[in-house]
């Protein structure tokens, strides 16, 4: 059965401590599709579950809905709501979720705290953070710390786009934020995360990458030429970087895209995510994973290793 690690949920308390944060941003759930801690929501996901062959799913929050702000207080005191009421579902339904956990970036020490309580006192299998807080991306050094821990802890991170256009007027301006920003965005992780040498300094640490890894697939060559272990003292050519880091297959069902993945990454850095609920609005959750069977090119063999097998691999589930 299915592994989904990119699953979101959003309960009341916790978007009410993200409003403490954003003052008047819409931060609430994914209406009408069952997001929130409402018992008849939580009964609807399960369904949906059930019926799409999905074993279990991995919690963390959606794009602008990360407990980043200036605010050290609110924010951890929203990531500590998260944390809290994320384990409080895994705890009723420990064979349908597991979660990673929540951090208060940009506040390191506060975020160390949290790593430790989320993943050692509740039980939460890695950590999700977003790929910038304040509009600094997570592999500036400020944010060493956080990987010399996770590394220590041969931990996951499991990244995700924080939605802000990549701080780009010519994607903001054209309203191109959902549909291409968050995309950049996870190209922009995995290239910093290459140029920064962090899986060379952490080589313990997991990476997941969301959505395909945005467009990264078709620039590994280029990267190897133009964005050289010469030119740049880097200690391996970036495409071997970029093979080292695991992708899930929220691609709103294009082949093309799911292909060039597979051919680039290999069957193995290949993991089932649906980005629930957010595809809901044009597919149902059962057609997020349904479509990697419908590949024409993909072996019948590679197709149950992706669905079936790398994700409770990888996560030890």
């Amino acid at each position: 059965m299915i592994v989904d690690v990119h699953a979101h949920y959003h309960p009341r308390a916790y978007s009410e401590a993200l409003s403490k944060i954003f003052p008047g941003a819409n931060v609430g759930s994914f209406q009408p599709h069952p997001d929130t801690d409402d018992e008849e929501h939580i009964e609807a996901r399960l369904k949906l579950m059930a019926d799409a062959d999905v074993r279990l799913q991995v919690l963390s929050p959606a794009a602008a809905r990360a407990p980043y702000g200036k605010d050290e207080a609110a924010s951890v005191s929203a990531a500590i709501a998260a944390n809290d009421i994320y384990a409080k579902l895994v705890g009723r339904y420990p064979d349908k979720f597991k979660a990673f956990v929540t951090l208060p970036l940009p506040h390191i020490e506060a975020s160390l705290r949290e790593l430790k309580r989320g993943m050692d006192d509740l039980g939460m299998i890695g950590v999700n953070m977003h790929i910038s807080a304040l509009d600094r991306s997570v592999a500036e050094d400020e944010y060493l710390p956080i990987y010399e821990e996770m590394n220590r802890r041969n931990g996951v991170i499991f990244y995700h786009p924080c939605a802000n256009s990549i701080c780009s007027p010519m994607i903001a301006d054209y309203g191109f934020g959902a549909a291409v920003g968050t995309s950049l965005e996870d190209t922009a992780i995995a290239l910093h995360l290459i140029a920064k040498q962090i899986p060379a300094k952490y080589p313990n640490i997991t990476f997941i990458i969301p959505h395909l890894g945005g467009p990264v697939a078709m620039l590994l060559e280029r990267l190897d030429n133009q964005f050289s272990m010469k030119s740049r003292n880097l200690p391996e050519p970036p495409s071997v970087t970029a093979r080292r880091f695991y992708y899930d297959t929220v691609g709103h069902g294009s082949q093309a895209a799911l292909t060039c993945a597979w051919l680039a990454f290999g069957t193995d850095h290949i993991v089932t995510g649906s980005d629930y609920p957010v595809l809901l609005s044009f597919e149902t959750y059962g057609e997020t994973f349904s479509w990697i069977n419908d590949s024409k090119i993909i072996p019948a063999s590679d197709k149950d290793r992706i669905l079936n097998h790398n994700v409770a691999d990888l996560l030890k589930i």
